[in-house]
């Protein structure tokens, strides 16, 4: 009996990677991913580490498996007193668009906007002036919800610098000066109440209480005596 070898069906090529459970949108192709992990700083050091060491380790095995990938890491901050999950939080103060479209359908919708004065709504990232929505843009409402959740303390310059641009490099980040233009920007777009965010003189900007001034917080977001 003669025997004859076979040669087994050659393997297909594998087929792009798409996202569990949902098929890609005409005309885009993965590029990437994004890794929320939610663990707080007292966390980490219950488990001998810190988030620095957490990141350093994960970019050191993606280069093992995948030399010729682009990192970008950032910190998500979130208000003392977020409750919820963890990962929830940082999906959600990183922007993450379906947890920012979670968190505005849960939103309730019967509140009114207040009809004179100022409203900085917290929870809904939104400027109300006289009634209407301001078109602030992402770093203006960052920059004056920094002073607001900081009420009566002034706050430096540098301190604007490295708390709105976490994660920038030494050419991406504004200087000190950089920022008076920010403020500039920020009380032309508020028109005749500019003065709720004042100048100290050498030193930086604060935000006073102010009949004119409406505060919406959301649920789990500090009052400014939190801080």
């Amino acid at each position: 009996m003669r025997s004859e070898a076979v040669e087994a069906p050659a393997a297909p090529a594998p087929e792009p990677a798409q996202p569990a459970g949902r098929a890609l949108p005409a005309g885009t192709s993965p590029r990437g991913f994004a890794l929320y992990v939610g663990i707080d700083e007292a966390k980490a050091a219950a488990s001998g580490v810190n988030l620095g060491v957490l990141v350093d380790a994960l970019r050191r095995t993606l280069a093992e498996l995948a030399p010729s990938a682009e990192t970008y890491a950032t910190v998500a901050l979130a208000p003392v007193g977020s409750g919820g999950r963890d990962v929830d939080v940082v999906r959600l103060a990183l922007h993450e668009p379906s947890a920012v479209a979670r968190t505005k359908q849960e939103e309730p919708e019967d509140e009114e906007p207040a009809s004179g004065g100022v409203v900085v709504d917290i929870s809904r990232k939104r400027v109300l002036i006289d009634g209407e929505s301001a078109a602030f843009t992402f770093k203006e409402f960052e920059l004056l919800q920094y002073l607001v959740l900081r009420e009566g303390r002034t706050i430096e310059r540098t301190e604007l610098v490295t708390s709105l641009w976490q994660g920038a490099t030494d050419e991406d980040a504004p200087g000190e000066r950089t920022i008076d233009v920010h403020v500039r920007r920020l009380r032309a777009k508020l028109g005749r109440y500019e003065d709720i965010v004042r100048t100290v003189r050498g030193v930086g900007y604060r935000f006073d209480r102010h009949a004119d001034v409406v505060i919406r917080y959301g649920h789990g977001t500090p009052s400014p005596d939190r801080f």
